[in-house]
């Protein structure tokens, strides 16, 4: 196929390392795994040697990352998925989060919540109420089916993950630290909390939290893979896993049924077109690719948020309230503010519009209209930060949390690639194990409002906010993939997507390079920091300090975080980059990858 030939590379001009990380770009013309953990990237390098293509690696990855990062990712959680097909060109979509149960209903809810009929309230992170049925069980499953070579079957896929959980696997760092800092919940939040902790005879009740370079098995989460290896959808949705879940809920005072799990194996992962916006703004137009496409989930997923804060800035340049910013412009005050308040207007809307549009009527193509983005723009000021902004919203949003995430990009010898997340929401989730099957359940539901009046009420069989959204990027020219990529970390992922893309196309970025890049956050809805819509700004330690200087002077609250843990450089997440680019020379497509520093993971050429 017609490839791009722009380098990955900045001009000679440029600095090589210009942030501290001292990580190169990685290479392949035979595909890459780009992810969180070194022994999960092995189990997708392992079936791409196989024969196996992007998709069918992408699950062999999802299952290793469970196995390795269950402190942020699980089979108990939810994923979504965007396909790039080389051979078509074409760009898919697979939404496999799950539903609430059948009796959950806003008066239910707050009944059991004990919640007095003046106040509002929420749903609780570490609630059993926040459980909704998983979806990635179901998601792996229909992406091998949708997207796989064929060529292997779901039992080979997930066998490298199988043998992590049976044989064991040293544990990493930060994955040890969150470990660590999970185990008072799991051990409050389920009678089966020894499942998800390491056997030692030397513990007080012969179990804890593994510390960085210990070896842990998880056995059961091994033998509920091979059920869902085996007996597929049906393996998971019914009988002793369905059954478990169920009743651990249940025990708990939650109201999740079996016919709800049922109704999932039913529906399975729903196939859905990818929204995306065509950005010719800052000087891409006239490139050689003429511009870019970047390609999100629609709603349930937060990536309208990504698009609409890109169209706003590419209509900001058009009414010429901001200039054409060079690549010496990346990360300076005016640059970062455009960003800022494009990304404030943005979630502004999706606080109140995001939700599950199988129930809900969800304005998704006007939202990134170029004439709606445009009168949006209008409430831009380029010489001081915006008020406070809702749309129509007379209470913050309830979907403002925090989350732990993983992300990651695969691509193959064929020129296919994925851009695949999976999540459990807030680290364990819920931290409830349903007993012998070694997984947690997330705590998704969380992000309901319990606001009738609200379109993200809680209502029966709804899906509600999701924060987690992968990215892919393509280019206007030909239809030819430019990149498959993400930042995870709550509603930090949107705020991610913008600023390493636009890192790579105007900073002039290598993909490292521009996740390297220190990033700025607002307002990230953590439980100990604020909300999307205050005015605080945290930025990255390693900020130019006029840059701080600056939107301080633009009224910015800034704040600059630099140790990690709680409030800290955990917060601008951990993202993901694969490059599809050409040897200009001989015609050789080649895959360029970079991972993210702030993870404990690499990206691995096959």
């Amino acid at each position: 196929m017609p490839l791009p030939t722009s380098s990955v590379y900045p001009p000679p001009s440029g600095e090589f390392m210009k942030w501290p990380s001292r990580r190169s770009v990685v290479h392949s013309t035979k595909g890459i795994v780009a992810c969180t953990q070194p022994l999960a990237a092995k189990c997708g390098i392992d079936i791409l040697n196989a024969g196996g293509n992007a998709a069918d690696a992408a699950v062999a990855v999802a299952a290793g990352l469970n196995m390795t990062e269950p402190t942020s990712t699980g089979i108990g959680g939810d994923m979504f998925c965007l396909y790039y097909d080389a051979k078509t060109r074409t760009v898919s979509a697979l939404n496999g989060s799950g539903r609430s149960g059948a009796k959950c209903t806003v008066e239910t809810i707050r009944k059991s919540l004990g919640l007095a009929d003046d106040v509002i309230g929420d749903i609780p992170m570490m609630s059993v109420h926040a459980v909704t049925v998983p979806g990635a069980a179901a998601g792996w499953v229909d992406a091998v089916q949708r997207f796989g070579s064929g060529k292997l079957s779901l039992e080979q896929i997930l066998a490298p993950a199988v043998e992590l959980g049976e044989k064991g696997f040293p544990v990493s760092e930060d994955t040890a630290f969150f470990w660590q800092r999970g185990e008072a919940l799991l051990r409050k939040a389920s009678p089966n909390f020894a499942e998800m902790l390491k056997a030692d005879p030397s513990a007080p009740d012969g179990v804890r939290a593994p510390k960085a370079g210990d070896t842990i098995k998880l056995p059961n989460l091994a033998r509920t893979f091979r059920t869902l290896a085996t007996e597929g959808k049906k393996g998971f949705y019914s009988g002793r896993i369905a059954e478990e879940i169920v009743k651990v809920v249940r025990d708990r005072g939650g109201h999740l049924e079996l016919a709800d799990l049922q109704h999932h194996l039913e529906t399975g992962s729903e196939p859905v077109d990818p929204i995306s916006l065509k950005f010719r703004g800052q000087g891409n137009g006239s490139s050689a690719n003429g511009g870019v496409e970047l390609w999100e989930h629609p709603p349930n997923g937060q990536g309208i948020v990504a698009l609409m804060a890109l169209g706003i800035i590419q209509e900001l340049e058009a009414q010429q309230r901001i200039p054409t910013f060079t690549a010496a412009d990346h990360n300076t005050a005016p640059y970062l503010h455009a960003i800022i308040e494009s990304l404030r207007i943005a979630f502004a809307d999706a606080g109140w519009f995001v939700t599950d549009p199988s129930t809900t009527t969800v304005p998704t193509a006007s939202l990134i209209s170029q004439p709606y983005l445009a009168s949006r723009a209008a409430l831009f000021d380029p010489s001081r930060a915006s008020d406070i902004l809702r749309h129509g919203d007379p209470f913050p949003s309830p979907a403002l949390r925090s989350s732990d995430t993983v992300y990651f990009a695969v691509s193959d010898s064929q020129g296919n690639a994925i851009s695949f997340i999976n999540s459990n929401y807030a680290g364990f989730g819920t931290a409830v194990v349903p007993r012998g099957c070694g997984f947690t359940l997330q705590n998704r539901g969380a992000n309901f409002s319990l606001d009738p009046n609200h379109p993200n009420a809680l209502a029966p069989r709804k899906r509600p906010y999701h924060t987690i959204i992968p990215g892919l990027v393509t280019n206007l020219a030909d239809g030819s993939l430019h990149s498959v990529f993400g930042v995870m970390g709550g509603f930090m992922q949107p705020q991610g997507h913008v600023q390493v893309l636009l890192g790579q196309l105007v900073g002039g970025l290598s993909p490292q390079q521009a996740l390297d890049a220190p990033r700025v956050c607002i307002g990230a809805g953590m439980a100990d920091v604020g909300e999307v819509f205050d005015r605080t700004v945290y930025v990255e330690e390693g900020m130019p300090a006029e840059t701080i200087r600056g939107l301080r002077e633009l009224g910015h609250r800034v704040e600059v975080l630099g140790r990690w843990g709680g409030k800290g450089r955990q917060m601008f997440g951990r993202g993901q980059i694969i490059r599809w680019t050409v040897d200009e020379v001989d015609g050789t497509g080649l895959w360029s990858a970079g991972s993210d520093m702030r993870g404990d993971g690499a990206a691995y050429p096959a």
